[in-house]
């Protein structure tokens, strides 16, 4: 094993009350990929910039390779300095380090460098940043967040350059299909402390439930032994005579423990207010269109919404996804066309920019209008402290203003807003930023949930998916000209759909290029070889089945093996090498499955 060239051990961080941080270690080795998560409040933004040197700990080890170079993603730039920002990004290089990589970089994230940092809106600022932390390629790359205000083809382009980059990599994000393909280490921030899995995000949940679940019986065990000491204490024979100082102090230890407990942070518990049924179509609209200084936007469009659908925008930033919510919407009149929109429809509509919040607001005041200390949620009256306790606020935050919130936080307020409030159309753009991965869940839940109609712009695969049931995407990603296309299913359906589209199109401009009698000759040669499999072959046709039942036989043992919620907190080696072992017999699985059904297809062909 490589020594360490970033280690943070035992670390501990207050500032006042309850300690964000008590005993939170890091390691990082070279080469490693590792999503630190948590929830919202956790302290990973405190943690990642102890890391870097930006914050100090008020105790506990730091250390870095004197060697290393690190590179930390600022959440606000500084381009104080700069008149470009080409000068900006040139300016995180090292002696040694290729200018060229600044241009590179700039290209592919959609900045020319020319640009005035000064006129920067937020998501050029966050390519800006990205640009100039990339460029060195230092030993250590921390990330905070940085999918935030980028479009679905940088994000991929993004997770291509760090899977291929030899910096070791801590990062933080919200993105799930982000950290699924990035990752190949987890660090759990929880309650101030910090756990590690070597394994990358996509075995984080199921091994985070398994921990809480071996906790909470560990508890459970726990408040049963102080049971028995106590009735001991009171009853037992020995009690009578003398008290046994050794268990009384055993006792007051286990009392100690069980108080000092603290229990994982609760999960957001909310439903959508239900409103008066919309009509069973909810929007049409016929041949939209929308064109500025005479660059198309949308070209002539149409759609027939229906109660009930929940439909996905996609597409990069300035294709125009937006204009066409708010023409579908009715907030914006297209330039041709016709928009319709169904009977007895209330709109609850979440802004990606998060307009309606006022800094200066409390947040009783925001959440119930300043009407007194209730809202209607339902039909039933509320108090909203205890309103507020659904979205993991504390009571004592009510006066709270709202410019004192964390970003994340101001995702949930705004969300406990708009599902107070009676909807049968929800509005979302962007709904997912900021969101903690138990906030995203119950997001996910209440749209899937909902009994009205949702339309949601997002940048979120793995949200999309499990979610949308039509996907409207730009015909041309590359270069969007205004058409767009309605796709079923979700992101992954749609580059399914649309991927096929394409080979269907390039199959049929190949046959028709293609002379006849060329292609006559070519079938006739194709049917001359055909013969019969060859030994090999036949042999793994008739052995791949067995092969194949053995696999599946091993991979069923280790599944029940690793069904015991008590085996990571006894065997925490164990538990890693049979997620191991499962892993790579998945992998020969799906090859011999693939093998034997290229086989099977081949013997079909040759017998007629």
């Amino acid at each position: 094993m490589a020594p360490p060239i970033l280690k943070l051990d035992d670390i501990f961080l207050s500032f006042g009350g309850a300690p964000l941080l008590a005993g939170a270690g890091l390691q990082v080795e070279p080469g490693d990929k590792i999503c630190l998560v948590g929830r919202n409040g956790s302290g990973k933004s405190t943690l990642l910039k102890i890391a870097a040197g930006l914050v100090e700990a008020q105790s506990g080890e730091v250390f870095r390779h004197p060697s290393s170079t690190v590179r930390y993603l600022e959440q606000a730039p500084d381009f104080a300095d700069y008149k470009t920002v080409a000068a900006y990004a040139e300016a995180g290089l090292g002696p040694g380090d290729d200018p060229y990589r600044v241009t590179y970089l700039l290209s592919h994230l959609g900045l020319s460098g020319e640009e005035d940092p000064k006129t920067l809106s937020g998501g050029e600022a966050r390519r800006a940043a990205l640009a100039r932390v990339l460029a060195p390629e230092p030993d250590i790359l921390l990330l905070d967040e940085p999918t935030n205000h980028l479009d679905l083809p940088t994000i991929e382009w993004l997770e291509g350059e760090l899977q291929k980059s030899r910096s070791a990599l801590v990062l933080i994000s919200h993105d799930r299909r982000f950290l699924e393909k990035v990752s190949t280490g987890t660090v759990w921030l929880d309650r101030g402390t910090s756990r590690r899995l070597d394994r990358g995000f996509a075995f984080f949940e199921a091994w985070r439930d398994q921990v809480l679940e071996a906790e909470e019986l560990e508890q459970h065990k726990l408040g049963k032994a102080i049971e028995r000491e106590e009735h001991w204490l009171r009853y037992g024979v020995t009690a009578r005579r003398k008290r046994n100082m050794r268990r009384l102090g055993e006792l007051q230890d286990m009392r100690a423990r069980h108080r000092g407990h603290k229990d994982a942070l609760g999960t957001v518990q909310a439903t959508a207010a239900d409103a008066q049924e919309s009509g069973k179509l909810v929007i049409e609209a016929d041949k939209i269109s929308k064109a500025y200084d005479g660059r198309v936007i949308v070209a002539p469009f149409s759609i027939r919404v229906h109660r009930g659908d929940c439909i996905g925008l996609v597409g990069p930033n300035g294709a125009g996804k937006t204009t066409l919510l708010k023409m579908l919407t009715g907030q914006l009149a297209p330039d041709s066309g016709t928009v319709k929109l169904g009977t007895n429809l209330e709109i609850a509509t979440l802004d990606q920019k998060r307009e309606d919040l006022n800094p200066e607001d409390t947040l009783a005041n925001y959440l119930t209008d300043g009407r007194g200390e209730n809202l209607l949620v339902n039909g039933e009256q509320r108090h909203v402290t205890g309103y507020m306790k659904e979205f993991l606020f504390q009571p004592e935050q009510a006066r709270t203003p709202i410019k004192n919130l964390s970003g994340g936080e101001r995702a949930r307020l705004i969300l406990a807003r708009i599902l107070s409030r009676p909807t049968n159309l929800l509005i979302l753009d962007e709904p997912t930023n900021d969101l903690d991965i138990e906030t995203l869940d119950l997001l996910q839940e209440i749209v899937a949930g909902f009994n009205g109609t949702v339309i949601l712009v997002s940048h979120d695969r793995d949200f999309l998916d499990r979610t949308v049931t039509s996907t409207i995407a730009p015909a041309n990603p590359e270069e969007p000209d205004g058409r767009w296309i309605e796709y079923a299913g979700g992101y992954s359906d749609m580059l399914a759909q649309r991927k096929g589209a394409i080979e269907e199109r390039r199959r049929a401009e190949k046959a028709a290029e293609k002379p006849k009698a060329v292609e006559t000759a070519a079938v006739a040669e194709t049917s001359k070889g055909k013969g019969k499999l060859s030994y090999k072959q036949k042999f793994a046709l008739e052995n791949l089945p067995k092969e194949m039942a053995k696999t599946e036989a091993d991979i069923a043992a280790r599944e029940k093996k690793m069904a015991d919620p008590n085996l990571f907190a006894k065997d925490p080696a164990s538990f890693n090498r049979l997620a191991a072992e499962m892993e790579k017999l998945r992998d020969s699985l799906t090859k011999m499955e693939e093998e034997w059904l290229e086989l099977e297809m081949l013997r079909e062909e040759l017998e007629g």
